[in-house]
C-alpha cells in the first residue's frame, strides 16, 4: 500500500481529525469496511498510530465520525443546492439529481466508501443512527418536490413512489460505479437519473435533462 508524503504536525484539533477521516475514507475504498485498521490509517495519512489513537481511541469511533462527516457533507452539498436553484420544481428536482454527482460528492473514494457502510451488515445500526434522520428529511424533500411537480404538469402518478424512483437509481449507479468491472463515466450515470425522470415527467425532462419551459 503507497505511504502518504509526511505532512505538517502543527494543525488544529478539527484539521487533524478531518484529516485522518479522508485518510479513512480513502482506506476504506481500499480494502472494505471490515479490514480497515488504524495502523492502515495512520500509515494512509503519514501520521504516528499513537496520533490516531489520541484522537479516536478505537476503530468504532473513527468509523463512526468518518460516517457522521459524510452524512453532514452530503446533506450540505444537496441543500445548497436546492438554496441556488430557480424555485419551480423542475428546476429544484434538477438540482437535487445533479447534486449527487458534482465532483467533491461523487468521488470514487466517497462511492466506495458509501457503499461500504450500506453493505455491511454490522454497519446497519450505526448508519441508522446516525444517518437516518438525514436520510427521511431527504426523502420527503424529494417527495414533496415530484408531488408540486405531478401537481404543476397535470402527471399522473404516486409521488412518494416516484421519489423512491429516483433515489434508487441514483444509488443504483453509484453502486454500479463502484461494482463494475470496467465502470461508465459519472456524466454517464447522471444521464441515467434524468433518463428516469424522462420518464416520469416528460414535458420536463428530456435527452438533455431539464428542458426550457415557456
Amino acid at each position: 500500500m503507497p505511504t502518504a508524503a509526511p505532512v505538517p504536525r502543527k494543525m488544529s484539533r478539527e484539521a487533524r481529525r478531518e484529516q485522518l477521516i479522508e485518510a479513512t475514507i480513502e482506506v476504506m475504498a481500499e480494502q472494505g469496511f471490515a479490514r480497515i485498521t488504524l495502523a492502515d490509517v495512520a500509515r494512509k495519512a503519514g501520521l504516528a498510530h499513537g496520533l490516531v489513537n489520541f484522537h479516536f481511541q478505537t476503530k468504532d469511533a473513527l468509523l463512526a465520525e468518518t460516517l457522521s462527516y459524510l452524512s453532514q457533507e452530503y446533506r450540505a452539498n444537496w441543500r445548497a443546492a436546492l438554496d441556488q436553484a430557480t424555485p419551480t420544481p423542475a428546476a429544484r428536482l434538477n438540482a437535487l439529481i445533479r447534486a449527487d454527482f458534482v465532483p467533491a460528492i461523487c468521488t470514487p473514494a466517497r462511492r466506495s466508501a458509501w457503499l461500504s457502510f450500506w453493505a455491511e451488515a454490522t454497519s446497519r445500526p450505526l448508519y441508522q443512527s446516525l444517518c437516518g434522520g438525514n436520510d427521511r428529511f431527504y426523502i420527503q424533500t424529494l417527495e414533496g418536490i415530484c408531488a408540486d411537480l405531478i401537481t404543476e404538469g397535470g402527471y399522473n402518478g404516486d409521488a412518494a413512489r416516484i421519489a423512491r424512483v429516483l433515489r434508487v437509481t441514483s444509488e443504483g449507479v453509484w453502486a454500479d460505479l463502484v461494482s463494475t468491472q470496467t465502470p461508465y463515466s459519472a456524466a454517464e450515470a447522471l444521464q441515467t437519473v434524468l433518463d428516469a425522470a424522462a420518464a416520469f415527467f416528460p414535458r420536463h425532462f428530456g435527452a438533455n435533462g431539464l428542458l426550457q419551459q415557456p
